[in-house]
């Protein structure tokens, strides 16, 4: 296991459709080792998902935390070739960052309720019914394996910041917004 480079915003393979994983393909150690490798560099970067384009590998794999409040409790959940259907038709626009444009943030709209279907690391099929924030960390790391960033979602780039100011202007605003819905 090791820490894996990034790839940022520019690399062509972050803009390529990633390739489906055979199932025997999924057991071999290199897959195994590659998976650790993805989970390993999630956590150094601090990141709740990454995917495989954003380590220029271009298959279709990603991790994700799936803990509600987005503070990457517990284990990285792994998804290999997954199918996303989205249940009912709310969105919701809500605030997100990639590693691969660092210290960047704009608001995307997202499906607020989606199920997804997805081999796990033992090659095993798994279906989960997700809301709001794990509902959203697999949509953008799903849109990683086709090619899409996060800005190819935006509705405009009007939301658009750089981390500091998001930290200073949005942050405790939204947090604000979030305590006044109790």
């Amino acid at each position: 296991m090791s820490i894996l480079k990034v790839a940022r915003m520019g690399h062509p393979v972050l803009r390529a459709k990633a390739r489906t994983v055979d199932k025997l393909e999924v057991k071999q150690p290199a897959v195994q080792e590659f998976i650790d490798s993805l989970i390993d560099t999630m956590f150094e970067y601090s990141g709740v998902g990454l995917a495989a384009p954003q380590v220029h590998e271009s298959l279709r794999i990603f991790v994700a935390m799936l803990d509600a409040d987005g503070q990457g409790e517990g284990d990285a959940t792994v998804f290999i070739n997954p199918e996303i259907t989205v249940v009912g038709d709310l969105k919701v626009e809500g605030w997100e960052g990639c590693l691969s444009i660092p210290d960047v943030r704009g608001r995307v709209p997202r499906a607020q309720h989606i199920r997804i279907s997805a081999l796990d690391r033992t090659a095993k099929r798994f279906e989960l019914e997700l809301k709001d924030f794990p509902a959203r960390v697999v949509q953008h790391e799903s849109d990683h394996l086709d090619g899409v960033l996060f800005f190819d979602r935006m509705k405009s780039l009007e939301s658009l910041t750089y981390l500091e100011e998001y930290s200073r202007y949005h942050a405790r605003r939204d947090k604000d917004d979030d305590e006044d819905d109790d």
